[in-house]
Formats: C-alpha cells, structure tokens, sequence
C-alpha cells in the first residue's frame, strides 16, 4: 500500500481489480476543505486513460509489476512466442497482449515483457527499428528528400509514408511510439 503523498509519475496501482500508470498527479489544497490529489491514469489491459481524485493520504494499492528482456522467437496464427533470454522459458502472448507490436516484431528482436504475478500484461518494444522496404513505387531520377512522400510496405507489412527517393530492398528507421519514418540505414 502506497499513500497518495507517495505518488510519482510511471507508478502503476491497482483500483478496483484493474492496474493503472499514473500519467501525471497534481496535488491541490484549497482554501477551504481538505487537500486532494488530481491524477490521470491509464489503464495498463485497455489504454484508456481516466481522470480520478483521491483524497490526501488516501491508501492505495501498489502494483508490483515484473520487466524482463525477452527475444521474440516466432509466431503462429494464434500467439506471439519470446523466450526469456536468462532461463531460456518460453511465453505465448495473445495478438491482443502484442498489440501495436505486431507491426514491428522480427525474430531474433529483444523486448522487454511487462509481467504482474507472473502474468504476462504486455510488451515494451524498444524506441526504434530498422526495417526492409518490401514494396513501394520506384523512385525517378530528380526525387530528393524534401520533395514529398510516398506509401512503402515494410516487412513485416506495415504501411508508411516515406521521401520518394525510398526503393524496395531499402532499410529504414521506423519510431515505434508514433509509426512514422525517421530515416534510411
């Protein structure tokens, strides 16, 4: 149990059976009444986020949560395979607990899997990664990077916009928290 005087940004708790992150807090002392603490959370299964008060010195559950660097092995239509890179264990997750993640996973590629009681709850994928361009229109000779952009299909099929001078067979840096083209290796 953690006091609302103990909270910190990245914090996940536990209310009503469901485990949020705390986004941000704010704590208030009005003029009259007692203090309070404002906060957004967002719910660790769903991603939605909610606004919740709590009072000052209020108790609330802490959720211990577990990381640990796995390397994705392997996939089948109904689960996502990683092997714990320590004791060589492996984890099925569901396409739902993969996530976003799915447009990025290569075998062979490090995350790192959010565990709560042994439980897997979801995946971390590292902030950016490199890519092979499987399809995109061919560039023509005058194209230059700050002419405009065109779709390329990725490897592991996801669609982005890319500068025209972008060919199949190209690898690009793809940011993982916003899908977008940062640039080609």
């Amino acid at each position: 149990m953690i006091s609302t005087n103990q909270f910190k940004n990245g914090i996940t708790i536990e209310l009503d059976g469901t485990l949020f992150t705390i986004i941000e807090f704010q704590h208030v002392k009005p003029g009259k009444g007692g203090a309070f603490v404002r906060t957004k959370l967002r719910n660790v299964k769903t991603g939605a986020v909610i606004d919740k008060t709590f009072r000052a010195g209020e108790k609330v559950e802490q959720a211990i949560l577990d990381r640990r660097e796995m390397q994705y092995i392997y996939s089948d239509p109904s689960h996502y395979y990683f092997m714990d890179t320590k004791t060589f264990d492996q984890i099925p997750l569901s396409p739902e607990q993969v996530g976003e993640g799915t447009n990025y996973l290569l075998e062979g590629m490090l995350v790192t899997i959010t565990l709560y009681e042994n439980n897997p709850i979801g995946i971390e994928l590292p902030i950016t990664v490199e890519l092979e361009v499987a399809n995109t229109d061919p560039g023509i000779k005058g194209d230059t990077a700050s002419g405009g952009t065109k779709p390329a299909t990725l490897e592991t099929g996801l669609v982005v916009q890319v500068p025209l001078f972008i060919q199949i067979g190209d690898v690009v840096k793809i940011d993982t928290r916003t899908g977008t083209y940062i640039t080609r290796v």
